[in-house]
């Protein structure tokens, strides 16, 4: 009986014992691990081998980690979970801000990892519910294609992104507070972080304000989103 292959996992750090580590562990959880030691080899095999997912350290040689994920963010919409040793809020929230879908802070739990590693190919990959297209204010989702439009422009969402708005978009007239729009995007695995709701909330209502000059997001302050009336 042919085997499903599993999901492909791009490694980029430059730290060959933590990337044979993960290596390692991700491979028993039977993803295939594709190991990049520079920035530049992270770029190329993001491109050749188009992963499922990419964990990407900041701290490379050759070219920065902000500089692979500027690249990758040009080509492609795969989940990238940052992984560093710099734990200033800016820098995360910078990071959020260029495309990043999850930020680890080194030295990391790899069960941590492994838990988010998974949490992001769930939401890249849907779940096994049905599926349906939804309409609401000039936006269209469909959950079974994984796209999503507004006027009728394609919005090329993250996979962080698409679940915030099919989150918002499955319910429309009630607003979502943050922490239940974390637990269900990121998963109930983590600790609630606003800052992180905030900012692919910034990066997706930026997204469709460049394609329609419109909001259709309303912000509840203190509270959550919720979508504006039609």
């Amino acid at each position: 009986m042919n085997q499903i292959p599993g999901p492909v996992v791009l490694v980029v750090e430059d730290d060959r014992q933590a990337s044979d580590l993960l290596a390692e562990i991700l491979g028993e959880r039977g993803m295939r691990v594709v190991q990049a030691f520079t920035g530049p080899d992270g770029m190329r095999l993001a491109h050749t081998e188009q992963p499922d997912l990419v964990l990407l350290d900041l701290m490379l040689p050759f070219k920065s980690g902000d500089e692979v994920l500027r690249a990758i963010r040009e080509r492609s919409q795969v989940p990238v979970i940052i992984l560093s040793a710099r734990e200033t809020t800016r820098t995360k929230i910078d990071l959020l801000n260029l495309g990043a879908d999850d930020y680890i802070t080194k030295p990391f739990d790899i069960d941590e990892v492994v838990a988010r590693c998974e949490a992001a190919l769930r939401r890249a990959g849907g779940s096994a519910a049905p599926r349906t297209l939804h309409r609401h204010a000039g936006l269209e989702l469909d959950e079974d294609a994984l796209t999503a439009t507004a006027g009728g422009v394609d919005l090329a969402l993250t996979a962080t992104e698409f679940g915030l708005l099919t989150a918002l978009i499955r319910d429309p007239r009630i607003v979502h507070p943050k922490a239940r729009l974390y637990a269900e995007v990121w998963g109930e695995e983590y600790g609630y972080d606003e800052r992180t709701v905030n900012a692919h909330m910034h990066n997706l209502r930026r997204k469709i304000k460049n394609a329609v000059d419109l909001d259709p997001i309303r912000t509840v302050w203190g509270i959550g989103y919720t979508l504006r009336e039609q």
